[in-house]
């Protein structure tokens, strides 16, 4: 038996659907959303997620992203802790603050200065300070306040943490939506570390803030950030001749007489010493 075979008309026959073109990629190339979401080690990385500006325009311009990076960790090393980190992190603070969310420290070895801390624009209603005194107990409240996403911004001070921890904290950053940063010791920069984002904070003579970049997402950063940072307290009080102490220095100069020896403690008089004459 055989079958019946109609065919439609052309213009009665279904609209195939239309298939979008694939472009075609020269050798090497690759697609338009591959690329946008590839980062290069010879650029300056820019991070997906949010930042905190600091508050110092030199420094965001150097940072992926333009300021304190949240879903990682930042490492702040210094010589001395509890005196830069204040100044250099107080700009952020602010914004943390006026945004309505918490700043959270964790085992600072000196107590926050709350009257300098009001002169930054910080309202202590809106930080958290927990004292803990081992290095355990540090790093363990560290770890959870990560892993909660509870604070707007989180400065921990772990000088004796080693570098598993440190990777371990690396790993739950990458939850945490707000900046966590974590103050250390200078001899710290000689240790690796999963952190990736590292500064060397020192001072200047001009009420500046030395910054080098010591790791950063892109290419290595060479030379030192200054960062103008006079206290917001002493700002009122400082006359324009006192806000560069180099330029004073500078014009000291030491006063030596001729054939006295440079780094004379005193000078010698020039008058002769009287002679005594024997009594008879």
């Amino acid at each position: 038996m055989a079958a019946l075979l109609e065919w439609a008309d052309d213009d009665d026959a279904p609209a195939l659907p239309s298939r979008r073109v694939k472009p075609v990629l020269k050798p090497g190339e690759l697609p338009a959303s591959v690329e946008a979401a590839l980062w290069r080690g010879d650029q300056l990385g820019s991070p997906v997620t949010k930042v905190v500006p600091t508050g110092f325009a030199a420094l965001d311009a150097e940072l992926p992203g333009g300021g304190w990076p949240a879903r990682s960790l930042t490492e702040l090393l210094q010589a001395q802790p509890t005196v830069l980190e204040w100044r250099l992190l107080a700009p952020a603070m602010r914004q943390v603050v006026a945004d309505g969310k918490d700043i959270v420290i964790v085992g600072p070895p000196k107590a926050p200065h709350l009257p300098g801390l009001r002169d930054e624009g910080i309202d202590e209603r809106r930080m958290v300070w927990i004292q803990a005194a081992t290095p355990a107990e540090r790093l363990w409240v560290t770890e959870q306040l990560v892993k909660a996403n509870a604070a707007g911004m989180l400065v921990a001070w772990l000088p004796q943490a080693r570098q598993e921890q440190i990777r371990r904290l690396q790993v739950c950053a990458q939850g945490c939506d707000s900046p966590v940063v974590l103050c250390r010791p200078a001899a710290a920069q000689h240790e690796p570390s999963a952190a990736p984002l590292r500064l060397q904070v020192s001072y200047g003579v001009d009420w500046e803030l030395q910054v080098h970049l010591l790791k950063r997402k892109g290419s290595t950063h060479d030379g030192v950030l200054h960062l103008p940072s006079i206290p917001r307290g002493l700002a009122p009080l400082i006359t324009p001749r006192l806000s560069k102490p180099s330029v004073l220095l500078a014009a000291r100069k030491p006063r030596v007489t001729a054939g006295e020896p440079s780094d004379a403690l005193g000078s010698v008089t020039s008058r002769q010493p009287a002679l005594r004459h024997p009594a008879h």
